[in-house]
């Protein structure tokens, strides 16, 4: 066990007030990209750290989806070992750097926390950021460097399951090669979260260590087109496939008028900005068309990622339209409080009925109808129902729904006998294999839409099944397999 290097008492850590980050000015933000959230610098780090009370068993490491030994490198943070906090984090987590961004901490590892349960908990993931930014900005180590390759395993899709299972897998000594069917890596940490909340060299950074560790990444190939999974498993010479694609085909209410000009799904709008650089029209070539008034649809972290960006965008008013009350938000508090800030109006208990025209194929407003909570529902959540008589217009020229994705269908539709449920969600077992031997599945494809840790924790599974499954084949030759380039 590690020595403690913390110098206080319990009683005494508990008194020390959580620290907060520092944050950019939320009206010099609500119009640009930057970064908000700057972080702890490292004297707040070490503060926040000193309230860690280092539990024997740490319920923190058990609330986590990927298992990072939090104890351990808060302790390596005490005695001022960046580099050593580092390296603990990254037994378990190849994207620190992003999850310390991104990852719903309040819900996983601080709802945890055992100093939770009468104060504010510790704020892990802004120490997980901290560490990763340092490691960053002081120069990563190189990766150790793997075994004897052991085998060719093919990872379809870039995303965060896809990326961890990776770097798992080149850790064990496979030689791994990660399809993408866009034109840069990262899948939905790319062109599904703005800058603002997950800067692309911070990506960027965390892609090209995965790549020092020996992962060959090929852009540009649509598993499904350009080669199937067969193929793959064939004549490219593949011992086992990870299928991580994700969810990128958005859903819909299915109320009157979502076929007008002005209404958008959250998936392209965010995939135009982020992706594609419509942020930084005439330089970039792809513009959005936003009215002054823009209404969202939705809570969860992806409708506060588009309203925030419309109000980016230049929307004088930004609405985020949610049929459930604040208690319900599946978003990050983080985010809601930021979007607040930045002049967002929630329109709680407020649910779409149909979107108005002008007459001229363009939106004009969006009819909404108060609702109150009845009993919870089979998510646990109060379901809402109509209030009668309440309905309102709210006048806007955008309609933006964020309300779920669903898995493109091309790797079903070309894969015979793939195992597939409901909205063409992949079938797994609980080590993420499906029913076509050698192959594995996880994230949002197999999910239907989650958050970015859960999708890690799916890579993590896959590799570990993957290893279990090519080191218990019987009479497998390690490398004996060259399949095409």
């Amino acid at each position: 066990m590690t020595t403690s290097v913390n110098p206080l008492k319990p009683p005494a850590r508990v008194k020390i007030p959580r620290q907060v980050p520092r944050e950019e000015d939320a009206r010099a933000r609500a119009s640009t990209f930057a970064e908000v959230s700057r972080g702890f610098d490292a004297e707040r780090a070490l503060v926040e750290a000193t309230r860690c009370l280092e539990c024997r068993d740490p319920a923190c490491t058990r609330g986590c989806p990927v298992g990072v030994d939090i104890r351990g490198f808060i302790q390596k943070l005490l005695a001022k070992d960046y580099a050593g906090a580092a390296a603990r984090i990254r037994e378990a987590n190849a994207l620190p750097a992003i999850c310390g961004r991104v990852c719903p901490q309040e819900s996983q590892c601080e709802a945890t926390c055992t100093v939770g349960r009468r104060f504010a908990p510790i704020a892990v993931g802004l120490l997980e950021r901290f560490v990763a930014d340092w490691e960053i900005e002081h120069g990563a180590p190189p990766p150790p460097p793997a075994a004897a390759r052991v085998g060719r395993v093919a990872v379809v899709g870039s995303g965060p399951a896809g990326l961890t299972c990776a770097a798992d897998l080149a850790r064990l000594g496979y030689g791994v090669t990660v399809f993408e069917a866009l034109h840069a890596a990262g899948g939905v940490l790319r062109y599904g979260i703005p800058e603002f909340r997950l800067p692309k060299k911070i990506l960027d950074l965390e892609v090209d260590r995965i790549r020092s560790l020996g992962v060959e990444i090929r852009t540009d190939f649509l598993v499904g087109r350009t080669a199937t999974l067969d193929e793959l498993l064939g004549e490219w010479g593949f011992q086992a496939v990870f299928l991580a694609t994700g969810a990128g085909t958005p859903t819909f209410l299915g109320i009157p008028g979502e076929g007008l000009c002005g209404v958008y799904s959250a998936s392209e709008l965010l995939t135009r900005v982020n992706l594609m650089g419509a942020w930084s029209f005439p330089e970039r070539d792809t513009p959005v068309k936003l009215g002054r008034e823009v209404a969202v649809i939705g809570g969860g972290n992806t409708a506060l990622d588009a309203v925030r960006t419309a109000r980016r965008l230049g929307a004088e008013r930004a609405y985020l339209v949610y049929r459930r009350s604040r208690a319900e938000m599946p978003a990050r508090r983080e985010e809601v409080r930021h979007a607040e800030d930045e002049g967002i109006e929630i329109l709680f208990l407020t649910n779409p009925v149909r979107i108005l025209d002008d007459d001229a194929g363009w939106v004009r407003g969006l009819e909404c109808q108060q609702m109150d909570l009845g009993e919870p529902d089979e998510s646990g959540r109060r379901r809402p129902r109509p209030r009668p008589g309440s309905e309102f217009l709210l006048p806007v020229q955008t309609v933006i729904e964020a309300i779920g994705q669903k898995p493109n269908p091309i790797i079903q539709s070309t894969t015979p006998g793939l195992a597939v449920g409901r909205a063409g969600v992949v079938t797994v077992d609980d080590a993420q294999r499906t029913n076509r031997p050698a192959v594995f599945a996880g994230g949002d494809l197999a999910r239907g839409g989650a958050t970015v840790i859960l999708a890690m924790r799916d890579g993590r599974r896959a590799a570990a099944a993957i290893h279990e499954h090519l080191a218990g084949e019987k009479g497998a030759a390690p490398g004996a397999r060259e399949g095409r380039p």
